[in-house]
Parts: C-alpha cells; structure tokens; sequence
C-alpha cells in the first residue's frame, strides 16, 4: 500500500479522497480519462467509460499514460481486470480507419483484425453499406460516412476519421488587434492552442471535432480565431436570437468582416451570406410533426467551408442526422462541458468529432482570465403548512413544492442585501416562482415569452449598468454574454442537470476586479437536495466545491 489519495475498484469506479495532500495533483490527471460520478464531503467517485477513454486517447493522452496515471496514484494494487478494460477500450481508438480511396465515389474502411472484419459484417445494417474489397478493408460511398461512424461507435468502435476535408469558398478573413471601440484585442495563449489542437496541420484526421472551455473564457473567440485560419463561408448554429446577435457583434468588433458580409437566419430574420448565423431551433421548425424540416436546407445546400456548433452539448436530435451528412465539412463545437442529459455523448463524439482540447476552470482562474468564484449551497426549510401536503406528494409534485418554497423569498431578499454593489442575476426554472420574486422587488423578468427585443433591451440595460438586478428563466442558460455579473442565485433548476449548474455558474466568471459569488437555494429534507448534488457534479469535477449554509428565519 502506498499513502496516495486514489482507490481503483474492479467495477470501474475511483474514489479520490479529497481530504488527501495530493487529490488536486490526482483529479487533474483523471480529468483526462474519467469522469465525475459523485461529490459528497469526503470521497469523490469517478468512472471509467468507453467515451472517457477515447476522448483522452484522441487528444493524444495513450492508454500508457492511462495506466500510468492509475498505478502511480492508487492505493492499492490496481485490479487487473480494470487494467484489461482500460487497454481494451482505449486501445479500440485507432482499430478501425477510414481513408480516401482512387476512385472519389468511395472510401476506404480499414480494420485492424479479421475478428473486427467479421463482427461488421455479422451487423445487418452495415452489411447493407459495407462492401468487402479485400482481407482487411471495405468500400463505402461518400455519402454514408456519416452513418457507418455512428453504426460503429454504437458497437463499440469508433472510427478514426482520416479523409481530408474539403475546403470551402474563400472568404478573406483577419482578426483585428484593436476593437471597433478601441480596446486592445489579440487571441489568448489557450485559446490559440485550441485553434492548433483542432486544426493541426489541416491534413487527414484535422479539422474537425469539439473544444471544452469554461464559460467567459472566450469560446467565441476560439470560433473566430479557427474563421480567420480557414478564411471560408461560416456557419455558426446558436442556442437562441440573442446568442445570434451576440455572435455577429463579437464578429463585427473582432474581425475585418462587413455587416455585408454577415448575415442572420432566425424566425425573424432569413438573410444568409458569407457568414451566417442562426439558431438551432429555425433549423428544427416544422409546420407539423410529420412534416419535413423546411431550414434544414440551410445547412445541407449551401456550401460552407466551415460550421460552428455553440453549445454543441446542446445539438438537438434532427441535426444529428444531418450532421452524419456533412463529414467532408470543416466543423467544430464549442461548449463548457461534453455531457448531455440524453445520453448521446457518442454521437457528439462520432458526428462532429472527438475532444480535441479542454482545460480545466480552475487553472483559467488561476491564470485570471475567468473569474475566482465561490459556491454556496444555502438550505432552508419548508414552511409548518406544507410539510403534510409535501409528504403525500408524488416524486415531481414534491420536487416542484421544495423548488418553489415560498421562504426562498427571504433568503433572495437576505442574499441581495449582501451584495449591494454587484450585478445580480436570479435565476429560476418556474415562471410563477420568478414571477413572484419579480414582483416582491420590482425586478424587470425574461422568460421565454419576453419578446427578443426586450430581452435584449433588458441585457443591454444590464450591460451598461442602468439595470443591477435581473431575473432570468433558463432562457439565460446559454450564450449570453453578462460581463459585469459577478452574483447568481439559483432558486430552482431542472432537476439533476449538471450542464445547466454549469452554465449558470458560466454566466458569472468574466474576469473582473471582483470575485464572484454562486448561491444555489435549496430546500432541506426534500428530493432537492438529490438533485442539487447531482447537478453540482460538474463543478466539483473542475475543482470548485460548496459551502453548506443552513438559512434560519
């Protein structure tokens, strides 16, 4: 045994004792391979996964330094089953390879063994696209690449893709040093080892996968930074309008692009040029639910050198199928964190390519150029009249009585006297629960419903510091660009999802002369407080942890 902070189990789970001298040292390299399964006081649980794996294998961390990393901080001897999957798994990066073939209506599948060749050949829906050319390799036409990669990362082999790219129409595209309102502007250090992480030398295998950078870190700069090294048409898909108009403003002031040459595609406004921006959602509206998707054309039809993905975390389902068709396109997604409420990890993974860079939130923070922040968990109990009628609730009735506790009201009003000079967001899942805030303080509200022009009259407001405090539904999740706010309350959150603790901690880390403060509001001995921790997962996996403060009235 030796005196190291981590516990290898045989059922693939790691437990980090974070009370250790040496976890911080220890999480940074399981970040790598692993991910974050649970986070109470003492023992942090990670898990190895097959995307885990293989994101780390293709980002250039081998299944060596996997091994290295377990043996040098475990414990106690590591099982050697756990040292079997992790060779298995990760060493299947880079068993199967696709590559150009002479004749261009074709490409070319490799597998490294006759066991591989055989297993594709007994699945019949790639027996259907498959064809056997010789002892190692199959044939397939262009347009199925897409398909057989999914196919295959489904049955546990993903498919290193090496076929080059095709470059798009040449659009001249530079980067300023100075902004349009004068502030000195040049790509950061991190975020041009980003642009080289996915782009590398632009030959096979480059060009193409997902970079994981914390929220206020500049994500969008990584985008314009990658437009200006392609200097091609862009397509950038967003979360929402206001991200739209975010986008093209930062592209505006960053970049020598004319408003000419940059166009919107929302429901509002369908003006596509060589640079165009839209939402996720126009590109999924259908006139009914049989129908075909009418701006989908958008992606398929014009030829884009490059495509932008913002919040791929959050790509929804009808784009993944046309993304599976767009393989030969330059594309990258950008987003705070890989994980997806639904699971598909590894059709983000397969489709628009795996991780090729990411770096840890707390290392930004050390380096300044996010915010310092801390997080508090603030408990509070139900009122005497509700505990009876919570009791004979059924699971989401009395996970939505523990969110919309009505004393959440005093701590709010508790937690505003606290900050006097910050900019404070409120931010809550149930309209009627922030509604009532809204009301109680004479606070201005944007929900879904808020029309996008006073959402973004309220965000300019915000901005320029006419406005201190703004309550904000999970519309704000996403996107949003709030630099001075430096205080967010959470009073309530759709249930476990980690990606949205994540988000809205995001909205408060632009660097500033301040630190920054993350309460979530909870209610005590409720289904809450499950939820609660399981959405702060995510953060404790970057290294951030929460104060518990239990409320009296």
């Amino acid at each position: 045994m030796q005196d190291t902070p981590l516990i290898v189990q045989s059922d693939k789970t790691l437990l980090l004792d974070v009370h250790h001298n040496q976890s911080e040292a220890c999480r940074a390299d399981l970040v790598r391979f692993c991910e974050l399964v649970k986070s109470p006081e003492h023992m942090h649980t990670y898990a190895l996964s097959p995307i885990s794996l293989w994101n780390a294998a293709s980002s250039g961390f081998p299944v060596a330094s996997v091994i290295d990393c377990l043996n040098r901080w475990s414990r106690f001897p590591v099982p050697e089953s756990i040292l079997f999957y992790v060779n298995d798994m990760a060493s299947r990066w880079g068993k199967v390879r696709l590559t150009e073939y002479e004749d261009p209506r074709y490409y070319q599948l490799f597998v490294e063994s006759k066991r591989i060749k055989t297993e594709l050949m007994q699945r019949k829906a790639l027996s259907k696209i498959l064809v056997v050319k010789d002892e190692h390799s199959f044939l397939l036409e262009t347009y199925s690449r897409g398909e057989v990669k999914l196919q295959l990362i489904k049955i546990g082999y993903p498919v290193d893709d090496q076929v080059v790219l095709q470059k798009g129409p040449p659009v001249p595209i530079a980067l300023r040093s100075e902004t349009l309102g004068g502030k000195p502007f040049a790509v950061r250090p991190y975020q041009q080892m980003a642009g080289d992480a996915l782009l590398g030398d632009l030959g096979p295998g480059c060009g193409f996968g997902t970079i994981v950078l914390p929220c206020g870190s500049g994500k969008t700069v990584v985008g314009m930074h990658i437009m200006q090294r392609l200097c091609t048409r862009v397509l950038v898909v967003t979360t929402n309008v206001a991200a739209v108009h975010q986008w093209m403003q930062e592209i505006l002031d960053k970049t020598t692009l004319t408003i000419d040459q940059v166009g919107e595609y929302t429901g509002a406004r369908k003006e596509p040029k060589e640079i165009t921006v839209c939402t996720y959602q126009v590109l999924t509206y259908r006139p009914d639910k049989e129908g075909p998707f009418p701006h989908l054309e958008l992606l398929t039809k014009s030829q884009w050198g490059l495509i932008i993905y913002d919040e791929v975390h959050m790509l929804p389902a009808p784009v993944f199928k046309i993304t599976a068709e767009l393989q030969a396109v330059y594309r990258v997604g950008l987003t705070a964190t890989l994980i997806r409420e639904d699971g598909r990890e590894d059709e983000v993974f397969s489709l628009v390519g795996p991780k090729r860079f990411d770096v840890p939130w707390i290392e930004l923070q050390q380096q300044g150029f996010i915010a310092e922040a801390y997080c508090h968990e603030i408990r509070l109990d139900l009122p005497q009249e509700l505990e009876i009628p919570y009791a004979l609730a059924n699971k989401r009735e009395k996970y939505r009585m523990a969110s919309e506790n009505p004393l959440k009201l005093e701590v709010v009003k508790d937690l505003v006297s606290r900050h006097p000079d910050d900019f404070i967001l409120i931010i809550g899942q149930y309209l009627d629960q922030l509604a009532m805030i809204a009301d109680a303080f004479g606070l201005p509200i944007i929900t879904g419903s808020t029309p996008n022009a006073k959402r973004e009259e309220l965000y300019r407001a915000f901005r320029d510091g006419d406005c201190r405090i703004l309550v904000v539904s999970k519309v704000a999740n996403f996107a949003i660009d709030l630099p001075d706010a430096s205080v967010a309350i959470q009073v309530s959150g759709t249930f476990g999802s980690r990606s949205e603790e994540a988000q809205r901690l995001g909205r408060i880390l632009r660097p500033k002369n301040r630190s920054s403060f993350f309460y979530s509001v909870v209610t005590r001995y409720s289904n809450e407080e499950e939820f609660a921790a399981n959405r702060q997962k995510f953060l404790a996996e970057q290294g951030y942890s929460y104060e518990i403060e239990v409320w009296k009235n």
